[in-house]
């Protein structure tokens, strides 16, 4: 994809390109290569309050929440169709942007940004209240309302879905929002502000503003004109995140770290097991919160699947995203890749054995990491308790059902987990007992817009997807009528 492509690289306020305020910019790197493909306006306080007013004014006294949601919803198929008809550019940016595979971005990112969008426009008109039976001599019902402003602040591992996961049912329940893309991959949101204008989104329901986090995301988490806080991004500043809403009594959606364990019992079918396995772990690089880093096995066929995993794992195509056999590309940064080989070097240090991978791959420049199987450490290891977020599998034997479940809830995350069994009573008992947001039983990653998800413990709180999250996005308002 051409640099003048990209452009214009600039903050999206009240339907309108503006350069930032004080005219600063930044680069966005090509992980592939690690070269500058362009630069994007960076974004400060004034661009942020300018972009917070224009929300504002687009919301009330008639704009986009005064649409019935009928309306809300033609507009938003629209979006969904403009997505599809466009699929082409925004796989290529977004596979320039991020590092991810082609054929991912195409099977993966876009189509289910489209799904996000079609299926919130089909939930937009189901917003509506009920009576309520009461020995009042009343006549008592409930709204749904929209919230108004919402702050919407994705990460840098799927731009283009996580965004369409918030903005989405944030629109279609009435609202109208400012979005901050990850200051390292922000080309896909600057282009759905373009489609989502020619759907027909008006001036200001949708604004855009780039930036780092420390100024334009906490100019905006601070922002006394927001109305609510979306957040996906690290447990750590999520927690700031929170609690900067918790001062100002906003509501929030926090979908944040994790640390997946995927359990395989002695009776799963090993051949579809590991094909889940390896995509739970190598999906998306390994930048995946909601990938499974922690393999449980079952003593039985632990030695067995350690091989299977040893030969099969080296075999899956690493290299340039943009060649369609690739199945793992670069990590999204240099920082992010050196934080993977300080906890493969922490490993080899706990006595952790290397099964296949544990080095980076030197290729055009990028930021190449190979998929790596670790065995043999303890489970109090920092590799094992802690996020890692990039291609690196740990895996641990054990003995019993009341085990694998007291390894899988042992780490301080619960956003997802997986079970590879083809006994459905076990499949069902061990489902009820994981600490998670989704499990997935018999594959991984398992994903749509009808289906919530969301995290327990250090994963967060609130769920994405699903009539749930359109829920997140209203107040509920009484109205009580007298009737003597």
């Amino acid at each position: 994809m051409a640099t003048n492509e990209i452009e214009p690289g600039q903050l999206f306020i009240g339907g309108q390109w503006r350069e930032a305020a004080d005219g600063a910019r930044t680069e966005v790197l090509d992980p592939a290569t690690g070269t500058v493909v362009t630069t994007v306006a960076e974004a400060g306080a004034a661009d942020v309050d300018a972009a917070v007013r224009a929300a504002r004014a687009a919301f009330g006294g008639g704009g986009w929440s005064g649409l019935s949601g009928r309306e809300r919803g033609r507009v938003l198929r629209r979006v969904a169709e403009l997505i599809r008809e466009n699929a082409e550019e925004l796989a290529a940016l977004e596979s320039l942007d991020v590092g991810k595979p082609i054929t991912l971005c195409q099977a993966v990112d876009v189509t289910n940004a489209a799904n996000d969008y079609e299926y919130f426009a089909d939930l937009a008109s189901s917003l509506h209240g009920a009576t309520r039976d009461t020995p009042l001599n009343a006549l008592a019902y409930t709204r749904r309302e929209p919230l108004g402003v919402v702050a919407a602040i994705t990460p840098f591992n799927f731009p283009l879905i996580l965004a369409g996961s918030k903005l989405a049912p944030a629109l279609a329940a009435g609202n109208t929002v400012v979005h901050k893309p990850a200051d390292e991959t922000p080309l896909s949101a600057l282009y759905m502000a373009r489609l989502l204008q020619r759907a027909g989104v008006p001036d200001g329901v949708v604004n855009v503003v780039t930036g780092a986090g420390p100024v334009a995301g906490e100019a905006l988490l601070r922002h006394r004109g927001v109305d609510k806080i979306a957040f996906t991004g690290s447990t750590a500043v999520g927690r700031h995140a929170a609690s900067v809403a918790g001062e100002a009594l906003k509501p929030v959606t926090m979908e944040l770290g994790g640390n997946a364990a995927h359990i395989v019992f002695e009776d799963a079918d090993l051949e579809k097991a590991v094909g889940a396995i390896i995509k739970g772990f190598v999906f998306n690089t390994g930048q995946f919160c909601m990938g499974g880093p922690r393999l449980l096995v079952a003593r039985p066929v632990y030695s067995t699947l350690l091989n299977i995993l040893a030969e099969a794992v080296p075999g899956v195509p690493v290299g340039n995203p943009r060649q369609p056999e690739t199945v793992v590309g670069p990590m999204a940064g240099e920082k992010h890749r050196r934080k993977v080989e300080e906890y493969v070097a922490l490993a080899r240090k706990e006595g952790g054995r290397i099964v296949c991978g544990g080095e980076r791959l030197d290729l055009d420049g990028g930021y190449y990491y190979k998929p790596t199987v670790i065995a043999d450490l303890p489970n109090d290891s920092r590799v094992v308790q802690e996020e890692i977020f990039g291609p690196v599998l740990t895996v641990q034997p054990f003995d019993s059902e009341e085990e694998a479940v007291a390894l899988a809830n042992s780490t301080p995350y619960g956003l997802a987990s997986g079970v590879q069994t083809t006994n459905l009573a076990r499949a069902h008992r061990i489902a009820d007992r994981l600490q998670a947001g989704i499990v997935w039983v018999n594959d991984w990653a398992m994903l749509d817009p009808a289906v919530p998800f969301g995290g327990v413990k250090d994963s967060g709180f609130g769920r994405e997807y699903g009539p749930e999250a359109l829920a997140a996005y209203t107040r509920t308002k009484s109205v009580v009528v007298s009737l003597d």
